[in-house]
């Protein structure tokens, strides 16, 4: 936790800031959380300002709110075998590592933010966050915030991955809240962890992160069901399953649109864009859409892979939604997407309950006609995440006693 507890409210000529730090190894998950809670707490205090570190490679095709801009670090892949290497620079992961953990510290220093919230990794990427978090508590002028999602993985799975990082250690010392962006009714992403009661008592329950449902643009020619992977990097199998019903059952409604994400292969995708086309328009496809909440928006119901963003989608935009959780390299979806079956949220397509089959995939399609609405299941206080942000950011600038959220 931070050293001081000296109000730090910021020069009486500048507005808060706020830092976010994104890992972003892979995917899009942790920079579009970052973004959407960063366009939330400038929207509710017009003089605050933030900054996004970000590993995505893909960044600089969003579109970010005013006030809020973003810097990207050197980027790194995942291999085949779990180990990381540079995406682009000739470097070692090492050098990579430590080029990153200074820009991140620089960035600090000079932006010198009033809070730092961290995006699920408490260390940061190999440990880089380290220096950052040593200096904001030895300068002892901003709070430190951890942001969890609402599954992170099976307990044990977690602990000792949290061994292995030091993590649990790291969230103990500096960590002034913990955010965990769900409700405990619905998961509990630390019941593995051994807290202390102490930290515990730091932990903030916000509810799940409402997506921006102010003006979106004109969708597609409806009706439409939306299949989207997310970030497409491990959406193969279920584009395959999806391209595959609508080719089995020429009689299949309403037609779909397909976004493929910034991730899925281009050997890959090449070989989809001509199955899609042989389907005369019954399907259509886009590689990559910044504003994928127009798409959304006009969609008569959803099919999609489990991670949390499109998860707060399906809910923001009340959409009926099919499920299909990934199950490796982590149960994280799967976990979400069961647990938000149990609770009529939304319907889950099971590799070993229903079989990833064009049959199955087929009845999934003709069933969201039937299915209710998010709406019908939700629970209070299920979607008031970003609003349950703005108000913790509003008590630690103005030094309110910390109060865990009952």
């Amino acid at each position: 936790m931070s050293a001081s507890t000296t109000p730090r409210l910021g020069p009486s000529d500048r507005g808060p800031r706020i830092l976010f730090y994104s890992h972003d190894t892979f995917g899009l998950g942790h920079l579009r959380r970052s973004r959407a809670l960063a366009a939330a707490i400038t929207s509710a205090d017009p003089k605050a300002s933030a900054m996004i570190l970000t590993g995505s490679p893909v960044a600089g095709r969003f579109a970010f709110p005013n006030r809020v801009d973003h810097m990207r670090l050197p980027g790194v892949i995942k291999r085949a075998d779990g180990s990381y290497a540079s995406r682009t620079m000739g470097m070692t992961i090492e050098e990579t590592t430590e080029l990153r953990a200074g820009l991140i510290r620089s960035t600090a220093e000079q932006f010198a933010p009033d809070i730092l919230v961290v995006d699920k990794e408490p260390t940061g990427f190999r440990g880089e966050l380290i220096p950052t978090l040593d200096l904001l508590q030895d300068r002892g002028q901003a709070r430190l915030v951890l942001g969890l999602r609402d599954v992170l993985d099976e307990p044990e799975v977690l602990r000792a991955e949290w061994d292995r990082k030091s993590a649990l250690q790291a969230t103990e010392k500096y960590y002034d809240e913990i955010w965990i962006y769900g409700l405990h009714d619905v998961y509990d992403p630390t019941a593995g962890l051994p807290l202390s009661k102490e930290a515990q008592a730091r932990m903030h329950w916000t509810g799940y992160l409402r997506r921006d449902l102010g003006e979106v643009g004109e969708p597609p020619e409806q009706p439409y069901v939306l299949i989207t992977p997310g970030g497409g990097g491990d959406g193969a199998m279920m584009v395959d399953l999806a391209i595959s019903a609508y080719e089995r059952d020429p009689t299949l409604a309403p037609r779909a649109v397909l976004v493929y994400g910034p991730f899925l292969s281009g050997e890959t995708r090449a070989a989809f864009e001509d199955r899609v086309a042989a389907l005369d328009g019954r399907v259509t496809a886009v590689g990559f859409e910044s504003q994928i909440e127009t798409l959304f928006a006009g969609a008569q119901g959803v099919i999609c892979m489990g991670g949390y963003n499109t998860f707060c989608e399906v809910l923001s935009f009340d959409k009926p939604a099919v499920i299909v959780p990934r199950t490796t390299p982590r149960l994280e979806q799967w976990i979400r997407a069961s647990r938000a079956e149990e609770l009529g949220l939304v319907t889950m397509l099971d590799e070993t309950r229903d079989g990833w089959t064009p049959d199955a995939m087929i009845g999934a399609i003709r069933a969201l006609e039937r299915q209710p609405n998010p709406s019908k299941a939700i629970s209070d206080g299920l979607l008031d995440g970003l609003d349950y942000v703005t108000t913790r950011v509003d008590a630690l600038l103005h030094q309110l006693p910390r109060e865990a959220a009952e």
